[in-house]
């Protein structure tokens, strides 16, 4: 997806860091969920192609997608 057609947050609303320290609707990590809104395009840009890469976002109950 290009970066042109994505919204400005990976955020689907299914915000959990109970285990771990990414969250498992979007796959940000805690900093970056809390200065998102500081980061630049160009900073935004890399986590999202981080996120997406690893399956995110993903809807509620639905497994990240995995590499085999």
């Amino acid at each position: 997806m290009a970066s042109e057609e994505r919204p400005d947050t990976p955020c689907v609303a299914v915000c959990s860091t109970t285990f771990d320290e990414v969250c498992r609707g979007c796959g940000r990590t805690v900093a970056e969920v809390a200065h998102w809104v500081s980061m630049t395009a160009a900073q935004k840009e890399l986590v999202w192609q981080r996120i997406t890469r690893e399956g995110y976002p993903r809807k509620a109950g639905l497994a990240p997608k995995t590499a085999i």
